[in-house]
């Protein structure tokens, strides 16, 4: 029998709200763990990345703060830690359509903006805090927050914040805020120090584990694509960079990232990039172009294996193979994401086969690898139809006093709309021959004018792309 939101003690105003956008029935991590966590308990939840976690802490956080006490300026009585600004700024997604119906408000804290605007929120009053450590503990310093009032605390991906050093932190955090609040604290794996956390901050907690720690999803095909040699990488990149819908591309450096991500917009394909070195309002607009479909392809490093959270994500591709286990789990994470399929490629050179060898060991999956080019009919059938060429946006020339503008592709690209819209997938007519042809010599001739049109991916003008059993040509 189906168990709905209302069977598990959701109020029902945010069930309405849960209705309104599209969800109407629990995952299993909440499942398990609403009746506890509505009932006031400490719990520890357990489960992979894309399980519906959000959700699990964000009904019982805004549910149990409905209603309560009068808010009051810089004392917050509700908080949630994220390791990253990105899951953050996700988590505050999600929780604010149920907060609003609640009458919550919420407000997030980060580094690498201006906290003016985080300190005025705090000042003006707000019920729910969504912060990343760093920055919390700084506004803590300077007393614009206190979190003496704070009956609900949220640990979310508490192991990722072990991996990056901020459990130090996490700890004087948690110490400021009153022991008989509820904590919730989710985490894939207890190791790292995650278990101090946990022995010192829950009581009587309750565990809920959907599946075992670091284990694959099983809607996700995982694939090994052996490649020859640096030039043959290249290929193979651009080719399954070429399908319809999103893909995450994954690299080792930011540089590498950045320019990929400039290649690839050159060739025909929108892509933007992601990494540390990007302004916060940066990786906002290239997050936003990607999650409208704008861009189809983001370039990331693995800064964004945590804090990436969007739907309809068919391919991770891990063009650089991961340091370890655990990153190849959290980057390959990103897709098949609840409930949904996805494939993710790991592309493997001669001298890294045995580093990948150990690290698939680790992560309990099996997968033969194959020897692949960019024309191989695996890569190709995994491909799928190839989406519509669009002309790269031309750099325009700074005007009078202003900073040099950015180009697409990379930071700087225009605004999209707001995250979470569905992709836009282009759809082509041609008359006549294709738009662009492929001569002998490998150079592009483009079709005459008025042969060909195009819709989609924001409306951009683009040429009619090779069939899948074309041969690909090298990113530039």
């Amino acid at each position: 029998m189906t168990t709905s939101f209302s069977d598990l003690g959701v109020p029902r105003p945010l069930v309405a709200t849960l209705s309104d956008s599209g969800i109407t029935s629990p995952f299993p991590i909440q499942v398990d763990t609403l009746p506890d966590t509505l009932a006031g308990r400490d719990v520890l939840g357990r489960g992979r990345t894309g399980s519906g976690k959000t959700l699990a802490f964000s009904i019982p956080l805004t549910a149990r703060l409905a209603g309560g006490s009068t808010r009051a300026a810089g004392r917050p009585r509700g908080l949630v830690l994220a390791p990253t600004r990105e899951l953050a700024t996700q988590i505050a997604a999600v929780v604010e359509p149920l907060a609003h119906s609640s009458g919550l408000r919420v407000t997030t804290i980060f580094g690498g903006v201006s906290q003016s605007r985080q300190v005025e929120a705090l000042r003006r009053g707000v019920d729910i805090v969504i912060a990343c450590p760093g920055r919390l503990e700084d506004l803590m310093r300077q007393k614009f927050v206190s979190l003496d009032a704070v009956e609900i605390t949220v640990l979310d991906e508490a192991d990722h914040m072990a991996d990056l050093g901020f459990l130090p932190g996490v700890t004087r955090i948690m110490n400021a805020t009153p022991s008989d609040g509820q904590r919730l604290l989710f985490s894939a794996t207890l190791d790292n120090g995650v278990d101090k956390l946990v022995k010192r901050f829950l009581h009587n907690q309750v565990m809920h584990s959907v599946d075992e720690a670091n284990s694959p999803v099983a809607a996700m095909t995982h694939h090994i694509f052996d490649v020859p040699g640096l030039d043959a990488k290249k290929d193979l990149i651009r080719t399954l960079a070429s399908g319809n819908g999103r893909r995450i591309l994954f690299m080792r450096t930011k540089h590498q990232a950045r320019k990929l991500a400039k290649q690839l917009t050159d060739s025909g394909i929108p892509a933007v990039d992601l990494h540390g070195n990007l302004s916060q309002n940066a990786r906002d607009r290239n997050l936003a172009a990607f999650s409208s479909g704008e861009a189809r392809v983001l370039v990331a490093t693995d800064v964004a294996a945590r804090g990436v959270h969007v739907d309809d994500v068919e391919l991770v591709v891990h063009v650089d193979p991961p340091a370890e286990h655990k990153a190849y789990l959290h980057r390959s994470g990103r897709t098949a994401r609840a409930g949904s399929a996805g494939d993710v490629v790991t592309l493997v050179l001669p001298d890294q086969r045995r580093d990948l060898a150990a690290i698939m060991r680790k992560a309990a999956i099996n997968v033969t690898p194959i020897k692949s080019t960019a024309k191989s009919e695996h890569v190709l059938a995994l491909v799928g139809d190839i989406a519509p060429y669009v002309a790269p946006k031309p750099v325009q020339a700074p005007a009078a006093g202003s900073s040099r503008p950015q180009r697409a592709g990379g930071a700087g690209r225009r605004r999209a709309p707001s995250q979470g819209g569905a992709a836009r997938q282009g759809s082509s007519s041609r008359q006549g021959s294709s738009s662009r042809q492929v001569s002998g010599s490998g150079t592009r001739q483009a079709a005459p004018a008025g042969q060909r049109s195009s819709t989609g991916h924001g409306g951009a003008a683009a040429t009619g792309r090779r069939r899948a059993t074309r041969q690909t040509s090298t990113p530039r």
